[in-house]
């Protein structure tokens, strides 16, 4: 099948992911849970999953899928040749709270790259795309990344995670973001924050995610021109593309600068707060 007929398959189950969304949101009782402690979870969550699945199925049957509820182990993950990787909500606490920044993220993997992206957003009427080596679009017109240049005129997307036990440590790069860059944006929705960068909209975004939450944002943004990478290595055992550690994406010009930024921070002597 070719990327074009892919794309073209994964952006109809987006939207029709995105109406179901929208649906629960219109009937309210949203019904969740906290998964670990801290990580909501509703039902929407799992309905939309599984219609995602039940859809990518009947049409790549012979295909894997990565998703917060159907995850293979990291040693897998090196032997799988074609790939799903599957957000059906990110941004659920946005959704549970009646916020907008709510997306379905649907990104494909071959060979361990990154060859196809989706980012639908039902409450705010966008959808990305993305094709490996061929653009990206919002809503069907190309997009690009900001030419951004000064460190001082950044506007710089971020999130925390859910453990609150692990967000001290990163206030340390917060701290050097706002004291260097224009201001910083926790916008609760990892996948738009990328397509935020993939238009201009912000100039760089920083965080650890797990792969679902990136994968097809990073793909679009990539794609829009933006230069993305990790601030470190990853410990192998599973594809660069899919490792979410300690993100990087930002306009071209900004890459090295705020990444030197971040890891100063990191071993700075600053006490977090």
């Amino acid at each position: 099948m070719s990327p074009e007929n892919r794309l073209e398959i994964a952006v109809d189950i987006a939207r029709h992911a995105g109406r179901l969304i929208a649906e629960a949101r219109e009937e309210g009782g949203i019904e969740h849970r906290f998964k670990h402690g801290q990580e909501l979870v509703t039902d929407t969550d799992v309905e939309v999953d599984t219609y995602i699945g039940e859809r990518l199925q009947a049409s790549f049957p012979d295909e894997h899928r990565l998703s917060e509820e159907l995850a293979p182990d990291r040693e897998a993950l090196e032997h799988i040749q074609d790939m799903w990787v599957v957000d059906p909500i990110d941004g659920t606490v946005n959704f549970a709270h009646g916020l907008r920044h709510v997306a379905v993220s649907i990104g494909w993997v071959s060979g361990g790259h990154l060859k196809l992206g989706v980012v639908h957003a039902p409450f705010l009427d966008e959808t990305f795309t993305a094709l490996a080596g061929r653009g990206a679009w919002r809503n069907g017109e190309p997009i690009h990344a900001s030419r951004t240049r000064k460190l001082g005129r950044c506007l710089v997307g971020t999130g925390f995670p859910h453990r609150r036990d692990s967000r001290p440590p990163l206030m340390r790069r917060l701290v050097a973001v706002l004291t260097h860059c224009q201001d910083v944006r926790r916008n609760g929705s990892a996948a738009l924050d990328l397509c935020d960068v993939a238009c201009g909209r912000l100039d760089a975004y920083y965080e650890s995610v797990s792969p679902w939450d990136f994968a097809a944002g990073l793909l679009i943004a990539r794609e829009a021109g933006a230069r993305t990478g990790h601030l470190y290595p990853g410990p192998g055992g599973i594809p660069e593309e899919l490792y979410g550690e300690n993100l990087l994406v930002t306009s071209p010009a900004l890459y090295d600068e705020l990444g030197n930024l971040l890891r100063r921070a990191d071993t700075s002597d600053l006490e977090p707060f």
